[in-house]
């Protein structure tokens, strides 16, 4: 493969990942796969899939910010929670063996389809959020999100939403606001320890940002003006593409 079609493949993804990753999540089960697949170690790949995870969550904050639907004092408050362990996360990353390292992604993203899955049956009303639980269960849960947000990334965004959907009395349009900035605030941590321990491709990187911002932009104009309906949408069509995945090209990561 060229070097022209790895670029243009690459940006295709992220726009890809991009919008998904706004609207619901997963987007990294496409991006991390992609950038390994182009000959990146796995911490190396981890690291790059940071630049494209952080620059997307500033182009999705501002798209956002634009349609009215922002607030940062609380949004501020909750990332904070996720930051210790995002940074506990990140170290761990950095460290852990290449293998294992697939292995354990393999693993993660078997059980994020089937958690999804099953968690739809006797789900609310798309327009009802379930009553608020304490607050401490929610920075609890969110220090535990941070470090695997730190560590892998892959489906975080899932586990936000449900944390934040189901601790938070709160509606799916709002929530997605709070997960882009509290993504974008723990990634800031988690690509300095990539970047200092070399393990960050800039090139990739910058071309996988590049589609990833473009697909949060409409991916966020596209969650406020179709609401909860449009954002259930592409939560199915995420669940399908990463099943496809694990169906078919996962499975050469654990026979390489």
């Amino acid at each position: 493969m060229t070097d022209a079609a790895q670029i243009i493949i690459l940006f295709l993804i992220g726009c890809l990942a991009g919008f998904i990753n706004v609207n619901a999540g997963g987007g990294s089960s496409l991006t991390l796969p992609a950038l390994i697949f182009l000959g990146l170690e796995s911490s190396v790949a981890n690291g790059t899939n940071r630049i494209a995870i952080l620059i997307q969550n500033i182009f999705a904050i501002t798209s956002f910010k634009k349609e009215k639907v922002s607030d940062f004092k609380n949004s501020i408050i909750l990332s904070l929670f996720t930051l210790p362990g995002a940074v506990v996360g990140a170290l761990a990353a950095v460290r852990i063996d290449d293998l294992l390292f697939k292995r354990i992604l393999g693993i993660v993203m078997i059980g994020i389809v089937l958690s999804i899955v099953l968690g739809k049956r006797g789900k609310q009303s798309s327009n009802t959020a379930p009553s608020q639980r304490p607050r401490w269960l929610l920075y609890a849960s969110l220090f535990g999100i941070g470090f695997y947000g730190g560590f892998l990334q892959v489906g975080v965004g899932f586990l936000i939403m449900a944390a934040l959907y189901h601790l938070m009395q709160t509606s799916l349009v709002r929530v997605n606001m709070h997960k882009v900035f509290i993504i974008f605030i723990y990634t800031i941590p988690a690509l300095i320890i990539f970047i200092s321990t070399g393990n960050v491709n800039w090139g990739l990187g910058l071309t996988l940002a590049a589609g990833n911002s473009l697909g949060a932009w409409w991916g966020a104009r596209a969650a406020v003006k179709g609401g909860e309906k449009v954002i259930r949408i592409i939560l199915i069509v995420a669940i399908l593409i990463m099943a496809a995945k694990l169906l078919g090209t996962e499975t050469l990561f654990l026979t390489r």
